[in-house]
């Protein structure tokens, strides 16, 4: 079974990195992020709004897996090729690889030939942080963070998932991560409700995060350090991120183009003192966004190998096991 998930995880790797997320055509993610807004309105008031917060994320999860396990189970029924197409049709839809590269060049384009307003307005899409006085590094490095951040969130997490389960369980990892993103916040109205999203979104990425920031480095060569350095960077500063899994890709990202992440930035003209990522060998600059991009491109292609590698030797593993057993 695991080699039909490889499958169907390297179709949908092909279905994204051509097609991608078209903004009109209909989405999980969208119909999810409804479904949790409906049950946010009508939970999220009165007592025990902790346990609210968990009664909703687990009937999302259980939902969401269900419906997709049967969409599934009927498919391969038919036939194990149409089985395949489904499920990468669906995990199609948990990955964003085209998309997370297609909303920084957004910011690089206009950034890289000095128009600073509408760099600073689409970076103002992609981050929570105040955008309208920022300069040139400021602007490409919350770019870069982006990228950095998102690569395990959009991309090698569902993937790793999807192996593990299939588009059910991508699917599931998916609908954690929408949860997490819309009321998973530590402020006065989420921070009871949405607890249960946060919590079960750092466990879902603490294994895809890390296997991301080391694939980062195994597929790219440093810029302006040696290897060994570059893995010192990571390690050194993956946990110093207030997210247990988002300083993986920043440390890694900042080690490879010899650059610093982090630092100060403003939310609603409230400053925030960010942990920094990196030695600062060079000054941020917008093309450094390519970079970050092409960061991206080998680690998910890398990941992808690497799945099919591990994939393999757990079918021979088991194959191994049965054999053993019934001699």
């Amino acid at each position: 079974m695991l080699v039909y998930h490889l499958a169907a995880i390297t179709i949908a790797y092909i279905i994204d990195m051509f097609i991608g997320d078209p903004p009109h055509w209909p989405h999980p993610v969208k119909w999810i992020g409804t479904m949790i807004s409906f049950l946010e309105k009508r939970l999220n008031k009165g007592k025990f709004k902790k346990w609210k917060g968990v009664g909703m994320l687990l009937f999302i999860l259980l939902f969401v897996y269900s419906l997709v396990f049967v969409v599934i189970l009927a498919s391969y029924r038919v036939q194990p090729f149409v089985g395949i197409l489904i499920e990468s049709i669906i995990i199609s839809t948990t990955i964003a690889q085209k998309s997370l590269k297609g909303a920084a060049l957004e910011v690089y384009r206009p950034l890289s030939v000095g128009e600073l307003s509408e760099a600073r307005k689409k970076l103002s899409y992609l981050v929570g942080r105040d955008t309208e006085n920022l300069d040139v590094g400021e602007i490409a490095r919350g770019a870069i963070e982006t990228v950095a951040e998102n690569t395990s969130d959009g991309v090698t997490a569902p993937m790793f998932w999807a192996l593990i389960g299939g588009a059910p369980l991508a699917m599931v990892y998916r609908a954690t991560n929408t949860c997490d993103s819309m009321v998973g916040h530590m402020n006065d109205r989420y921070k009871e409700f949405g607890w249960a999203s946060a919590k079960w979104d750092d466990v879902m990425n603490w294994i895809p995060s890390r296997l991301t920031g080391m694939t980062m480095l195994i597929g790219s060569r440093p810029e302006k350090t040696g290897f060994r350095q570059a893995w010192m960077i990571l390690f050194r500063d993956a946990k110093k991120h207030p997210s247990p899994n988002s300083g993986w890709g920043e440390a890694a990202v900042a080690a490879i183009l010899g650059i610093q992440l982090g630092g100060i930035n403003y939310y609603k003209g409230n400053l925030s003192n960010r942990a920094k990522m990196g030695d600062p060998f060079q000054i941020i600059q917008a093309s450094q966004i390519l970079g970050a991009n092409s960061i991206l491109s080998r680690t998910v292609f890398l990941f992808l190998l690497l799945l099919w590698i591990g994939g393999i030797l757990i079918e021979l593993a088991i194959t191994w096991i049965e054999s053993a057993i019934f001699i």
